[in-house]
This record gives structure tokens, C-alpha cells and sequence, in this order.
């Protein structure tokens, strides 16, 4: 009931849908400025590739128990097996803080599981 009034009162207040779009651009850019694959559609849902379903699960889940976030682990069947991400969806009112601690425990463990991280130098 909470979800389905959360999701009416969004579709009445562009402004909140407008800061959504911005949350979600702001946290692409920085995810982005680290080297992580993103899906970029334009959406306010931002999916980071992992391509992995045991490194999707551990990213997620050590998310939640080091650093109280609560992200999506999306995995087969839902896409593709070697396609497994995890789906972000900032809020309106996530601010800035909340943005630098996704993008803080992102660096860290992408850093923890090895994995590669796209070429940003050109």
C-alpha cells in the first residue's frame, strides 16, 4: 500500500520526478567516473553490470550488512546469464550524502571482488 501511494504521489509532482532524474543522472556520473559498467537508458533506475551471479549476491548483500544499503541484485532468470547487475533507484530525497555513500562502498567492493572496471582515460 505504502509502494502504490509512493508511486501515485510521484506521478503527480513533476518536481519530485524531476529531482528523481537527477539523483539517478548524478549517481551514473560518479559510478561512471569510477569505471563501472552502467546501462544508461535514461531511466531514474541505474543497473550496474556485474556480469556474475555469485559476485552480484556478494556485492549486494555485503552493501546491506557493511553500509546499510539496500540495492537489487537482478540475476537469471530475470536477464540473461553473464548480463546479472544490481538496480539502484535513488529517491528525490536521497541527497548528497547518501549518493557519496553508494558511490564510497560501490569503489570498495568492486575493489573486494576483482572485478575490471571500464577504461576512463580516453
Amino acid at each position: 500500500a505504502g509502494a502504490a501511494a509512493s508511486v501515485r504521489h510521484l506521478k503527480t509532482d513533476q518536481s519530485l520526478r524531476d529531482q528523481q532524474q537527477t539523483q539517478a543522472r548524478i549517481l551514473k556520473m560518479r559510478l561512471k567516473g569510477l569505471g563501472l559498467p552502467l546501462i544508461d537508458h535514461g531511466s531514474h533506475i541505474v543497473p550496474v553490470m556485474v556480469g556474475d551471479p555469485v559476485h552480484t549476491k556478494i556485492i549486494s548483500d555485503m552493501l546491506l550488512e557493511r553500509h546499510g544499503i539496500y540495492v537489487q541484485p537482478i540475476n537469471f532468470p530475470t536477464v540473461p546469464r553473464g548480463t546479472e547487475r544490481l538496480r539502484f533507484t535513488p529517491s528525490p530525497v536521497h541527497g548528497p550524502e547518501d549518493i557519496d555513500r553508494v558511490v564510497k562502498a560501490m569503489d570498495e567492493l568492486w575493489n573486494h571482488c576483482a572485478l575490471n572496471r571500464a577504461d576512463i582515460s580516453a
